[in-house]
């Protein structure tokens, strides 16, 4: 797998990028087929951020944490990702054999406890990503699902960490 490691305000020295490199390396074993994984450092008002994020399988697995010290802050993040990537990969098995396969009482996912406890169907009305934004502070939200009207499609509006907005748009 590689591994493209950027950064912002922060001076990645040969010795982080080496660890970075490592840790994030050991996912490899739960992400067969992963080409490539980009991973963002950064320090912001004195908080260490990794962000790593593996497009696999068409999926995308994405961890991100905050710490006051990087190499922590990066080691959270592989965890993080690691409990993902067992998750996913648990998901996969029960699909194609009904069964998980492991030692008995032994669980591929066992951070994955909720279940699908309720379906709801949504008003498809056309409307622009800042109508969206607006039905979305209305109902109190932090996320909105629509039909985008420039382009037809199903979006998703959503409110960041940050204050700001983000819009999820299907490729292609």
């Amino acid at each position: 797998m590689d591994v493209v490691v950027r950064s912002r305000n922060i001076e990645v020295t040969a010795a982080l990028k080496s660890h970075v490199e490592k840790k994030v390396r050991k996912l490899e074993k739960f992400l067969s087929g992963a080409g490539k994984a980009n991973v963002r450092l950064e320090i912001e008002h004195g908080r260490h951020t990794a962000e790593v994020t593996i497009p696999v399988a068409g999926l995308i697995l994405r961890g991100e944490e905050k710490g006051d010290d990087m190499y922590a802050s990066v080691d959270l993040v592989v965890q993080k990702l690691e409990r993902q990537a067992k998750r996913w990969k648990g998901r996969l098995l029960r699909g194609r054999t009904g069964a998980v396969e492991g030692a008995p009482g032994e669980r591929a996912d066992d951070d994955l406890t909720g279940l699908l406890v309720r379906r709801k169907a949504f008003p498809a009305k056309p409307m622009t990503p800042e109508e969206a934004i607006l039905q979305m502070d209305l109902v109190g939200h932090d996320f909105f699902a629509f039909r985008n009207a420039e382009t037809e499609t199903i979006n998703v509006v959503y409110r960041r960490s940050d204050g700001n907005y983000g819009l999820l748009e299907p490729e292609g």
